[in-house]
Parts: structure tokens; sequence; C-alpha cells
């Protein structure tokens, strides 16, 4: 019964749709279980870039995708990447779940007028509907997948979401339209996952976003709609805690965010750029740059402990080849006190000082050299490389076990 939650450990962006992609090639199923259409997963298969928005990336490998009731469903992304899964030979057998949210145009339209309205406090999403969408569906005002099935049922949601916002929510026949087309598709997740861990099938639970933008547990108001940390996979799902037998934390080698708040080890200048560049950080859904810095591992240490990660899967190592010295955040300085974890609280943060341990880098290391490396594993590492990620085991308590040291599927080192 292996019950898997990938989450990401620091602002999103870490790399999880590749290490999903990894997991799920022995997968009975892989399930988006939070988020929408603002999570951005590549996956790099023989040198074609898949982008994910709101199917699991884990179904390229070949699992079979689930879209579970705790997300909130742009239909349009969803039957754009059915085609790119078809381009590729594969016929998803995709289950969305009837108790999912659809996201309308009118949820478009309140993400930007909100992040307008914020001015310079902008939070940065990605305006695509995402935090409306949750809105109204705590607001019990929500329109989900089972009322596009029944015309009678879409009507009358679309009258008192038209009264709610003062204008019309979305287009009747479109929307009908759309529910001709995802009827097929629908079904009962819940029930279908909870039957694929009975029968001692392999369940991938593929997060988006990252630990530090849940809404409960990040850095507020700088955050998604969603909560992102291993127990939405529950409340996301329809599965009970005990059905999860390990959860996988990804971390990049560094650390990115993306928008608005508070960011204890940005760098910037030359360093910053040259780290943007190398390390392709612009983002998958918005194209945006991502700003850059050192690896923090207070905030680490905090999104480990929330999730009770069991290991860890490293990314983009390879990025940092070239550097003479690398910088890790391993403790901040606080109102005369040392801080080993830290929440991530605004107020906290903004006032921190990062203490930072510096170690010796390794030289610039081609692709076909980390292709090479990749094939003969662990051993072949430069020495540095391998200090540094022994150091951060030490720092973190926990086992790194994969590695990744490219974009492609195969460019990683399992330990």
């Amino acid at each position: 019964m292996p019950g898997i939650v990938i989450v990401g450990l620091q602002w999103g962006d870490e790399g999880k749709g590749k290490i999903s992609y990894l997991l799920c090639r022995d997968a009975d199923c892989v399930v988006r279980f939070q988020g929408g259409a603002n999570a951005g997963h590549t996956v790099v298969v023989e040198g074609r870039r898949l982008k994910f928005n709101i199917l699991p990336a884990g179904s390229a490998a070949g699992a079979r995708p689930c879209i579970a009731s705790g997300t909130v469903v742009d239909l349009d992304e969803v039957f754009e990447e059915l085609e790119m899964l078809k381009s590729m030979g594969l016929e998803a057998r995709l289950m969305i779940s009837r108790s999912a949210s659809v996201v309308l145009p009118i949820h478009k339209k309140l993400d930007s007028r909100i992040e307008e309205a914020r001015g310079g406090s902008a939070v940065g999403t990605t305006r695509r509907g995402i935090g409306p969408t949750y809105s109204d569906k705590a607001l019990r005002t929500g329109l989900r997948i089972e009322d596009l099935l029944n015309p009678d049922d879409l009507r009358e949601r679309l009258e008192i979401l038209k009264r709610f916002h003062g204008e019309e929510p979305g287009d009747f026949e479109n929307l009908r339209r759309m529910g001709e087309r995802i009827a097929p598709y629908v079904g009962d997740v819940e029930l279908y996952v909870n039957d694929v861990l009975d029968e001692g099938g392999k369940v991938v639970f593929e997060g988006a976003q990252g630990t530090l933008l849940d809404i409960d547990h990040g850095t507020y108001p700088y955050v998604t709609s969603s909560n992102t940390i291993a127990g939405a996979a529950c409340t996301g799902c329809g599965i009970g805690p005990t059905r999860i037998s390990e959860v996988i934390g990804v971390a990049k080698a560094y650390t990115t965010r993306v928008g608005a708040g508070v960011f204890p080890t940005e760098v910037g200048g030359e360093l910053g750029e040259r780290l943007r560049e190398v390390g392709q950080e612009y983002g998958t859904t918005t194209g945006r740059p991502r700003r850059v810095g050192w690896l923090d591992i207070p905030l680490l240490r905090y999104a480990i402990r929330i999730s009770n990660v069991d290991w860890i899967a490293l990314t983009k190592l390879d990025v940092l080849s070239g550097l003479d010295k690398i910088k890790i955040c391993v403790e901040y300085e606080y109102d005369g006190k040392i801080l080993k974890i830290a929440p991530p609280a605004v107020r906290l943060l903004s006032r921190v000082k990062p203490i930072y341990e510096e170690v010796k880098g390794w030289e610039k290391i081609s692709e076909d050299e980390w292709r090479s490396i990749a094939e003969r594993g662990w051993e072949a590492l430069p020495d540095e490389a391998k200090a540094y990620v022994e150091l951060l085991e030490d720092l973190l308590g926990k086992p790194i076990k994969l590695i990744s040291i490219g974009a492609d599927a195969g460019m990683e080192v399992e330990r």
C-alpha cells in the first residue's frame, strides 16, 4: 500500500514535476490534490519539454492521472494537456472528481482586479483565478464539475453567481459544451484512490507550489490559496492519514521565489543574475523571472517538520557548479538569539540576520560531463559536491536519496 506524497519544501518551483515523473514510472495512478492551473510542473523527456499546469506531471510516465476534489480546475488547461499527452502516444485515462471546483472567467477578472487594488502590496498571483474560485467554494456559491453535467443545475448555479458577483460569471452555452466534453472523465476519485490502495497499488500524490506558500503555514499574505503541505493530500483526496506511507520533500540546492514577500537569503547583483540564467529561473506558468538566493536551513527544517518528511530529493545541484564558494544559511540571529528552526512569519523573517557557513565550490562541469556523472552514479560527483550534499544531510537530519543534476529525466543520481 505505497501512498507517496511529494511536497515542495521551499516557495515552489523546486522541480517536483521531474521527481513525480521518476516515481510514477511504476505507479498505478498519480493525483493532483490541491491548487489549480497556477502550478507549473515541467518534465523533459527525450529532449521534449512538457509543461503541466493542472494535470499531474507524473502522468507523462504512464500513471493514470487523477484530479481530486481539493483542486480548482481550469477546463481549457485540462483539454490542452490531454492533447499534449496524446501527442506523446499516451491515452491518459484521466479521472476528475465530480466535487472539484471550476474556475470561471469571473474568477480570473477578480484575480486581476484584486491584485490591482492592492497596489504596492500586491501578492504577485498568477492571475489564473485560483483565489477567487476557492473563495466561492468557501462561500458555497461555487460551481463544481458535477454541475456542468446537468444543464438545469448549471443554469441555477450561474444565476446564483451572477447575483453574487453582479455580472455574468461565464457563458452558459460554452460551459454546457465543456460539461459534455468532460463527462467521460468524471468519477469518484476519492473512492477510486482508496480502492487502488486497498488492492496494494502504488499512488503518488503530487503537490503543487511549496510549503512556504501554504495558506496557513507559509509567509502569509504572500502565499497561495490552498494548503500545500503533506496533510493536504488527505483532505484534498479523501484518504485517511494512515494511508500515507512515505513523504518525499523536494528542495533546490539553492532557494528561489516568485512574486513579492520576504526572502532572507536573497542574492542580487551579478551573482543573482548568474544563478537565474544558469538555472533558467523563469516561471513555467507566467514566465516571470524568479528571485534567487542561498539555501535556507532554518526554513527547510520547519518545512520538513510540518510534513514529517521521510527523505529529500535535491534538485539543480548542477547550477552551483563553477562557483568558488557556496554559502548556506545555517541559522538566524534574531533579537540577540540564535534560531535554528524558524516559522515563515513575515515579521520575524523581515528582522532576522542570516548566519552563513561558506563551503568550497567545484569546477564548472559541462552538460555532457553531467550526463556521464548521472550514468556512473554518486561516486562520480566532484568531492566538493558530495561534501555539500552530506553537509545538508547533517544540517537537516534527513537523508538525501535522489539528486537531480540536469533538466532531463535520467539526469539524476540515486544514493
